[in-house]
């Protein structure tokens, strides 16, 4: 069936195109069916819908691709609007369910109405992507902007893969409507709900450290450099609640806290673009052109002397009263924030070091 519609679509459209599925490890005979049907069909042996669909897109011969699942839920004989897309020169076109219609029956209530609308918009918000559907299985690329993405992933989340790196990339994306059929499935689908909901939802938090690591923790550091400056001078008192020294502690594990995860997401951005995993990222560029080893080195070393410093200045307190007890609430506010600016030298140099050493391979 779906073979026969994209072969009268061929006709339709007077394009020299082919039929190629590629399968890994079918035992129901479909097969032997698109061999009838005059489909090409290619043995793929790593297992997953994403090693499936890049065996069938290496092996594919033209210079457009358009991929569907051939189980009756796509309809092939509307390939039109993709194929114009794709010859006004975009990279990639993505079908729109929700805009095109859906059949009754043919998408879980739970993945219409949460996990797809909920997994396309955090992908449209973390990588400003304009896709509305991010998983439709039905799909056209060129031959060309594919081989550029370097697509990695095995399983269903090959989909988003696609769509964030051509994204990121700066390819020419759009989106045309398509349908949605309950299609002649003769088992159950492969799709597991929270299990591959899971695998799209982390892939887009590993692909965007800023959302995953940098956001939240910039916040968890101002926060608590905020929390500390107010109180330094003395305890607060808010309503029936006082602050001293133990919420100036948390404060500054809330700093330390948000300082270690900030350059963690420099990390992770950084080996993603050295391993080929993210697009080149300018921003990063001007970061090795500034933030040197020596700019960084020189930065850890005046926290590390800011730190000692105060920790000279609590030692002579400290002398002062015979190195007896001490009053904590006034010595604390001293020693906490000393130990802070210890600890964030001393990573700021290891974090130079690091970063250094990424950088070797980009330059």
């Amino acid at each position: 069936m779906c073979v026969g519609k994209a072969k009268q679509a061929f006709v339709k459209l007077g394009v020299d195109g082919e039929v190629v599925v590629a399968d890994n490890g079918s035992t129901d005979g479909s097969q032997d069916i698109a061999h009838g049907c005059g489909a090409r069909v290619v043995d793929v042996e790593e297992k997953g819908y994403g090693s499936a669909l890049a065996g069938g897109i290496a092996a594919a011969r033209g210079r457009y691709v358009i991929m569907g699942d051939a189980d009756g839920t796509y309809d092939f004989g509307g390939i039109g609007p993709f194929l114009e897309k794709l010859r006004e020169g975009y990279d990639l076109v993505m079908g729109n369910r929700f805009k095109g219609g859906i059949e009754p029956g043919a998408m879980p209530a739970l993945h219409r109405y949460l996990g797809n609308p909920i997994l396309t918009g955090l992908g449209r918000r973390f990588f400003r992507s304009p896709i509305g559907d991010f998983h439709c299985g039905l799909r056209g690329f060129s031959k060309e902007a594919i081989e550029q993405m370097d697509l990695r992933t095995t399983g269903m989340e090959f989909a988003s893969e696609m769509v964030v790196k051509a994204t990121l990339m700066g390819m020419r994306v759009t989106e045309v409507p398509t349908t949605l059929a309950t299609g002649l499935r003769s088992r159950a689908p492969h799709l597991r709900t929270w299990r591959d909901g899971w695998r799209h939802l982390r892939f887009l938090l590993l692909y965007s450290p800023r959302w995953l690591f940098f956001y939240p923790r910039a916040f968890l550091l101002i926060a608590g450099l905020g929390g500390m400056l107010w109180l330094l001078p003395g305890e607060r008192v808010v309503g029936n609640v006082g602050f001293d020294v133990q919420s100036l502690l948390f404060a500054a594990v809330a700093i330390v806290v948000g300082y270690q995860s900030i350059v963690f997401a420099v990390f992770t951005k950084v080996f993603a673009m050295s391993e080929g995993l993210l697009p080149k990222d300018q921003r990063i560029d001007r970061m090795f052109r500034y933030l040197t080893l020596e700019v960084g080195l020189a930065a850890g070393l005046g926290l590390f002397l800011v730190g000692m410093l105060g920790s000279i200045v609590a030692v002579l307190r400290w002398s002062s009263a015979s190195f007896g007890p001490l009053d904590s609430s006034v010595t604390l506010r001293i020693i906490i924030p000393s130990v802070t600016a210890l600890i964030l030298g001393i990573e700021t140099v290891l974090a130079s070091f690091f970063l250094s050493i990424l950088g070797l391979k980009r330059r």
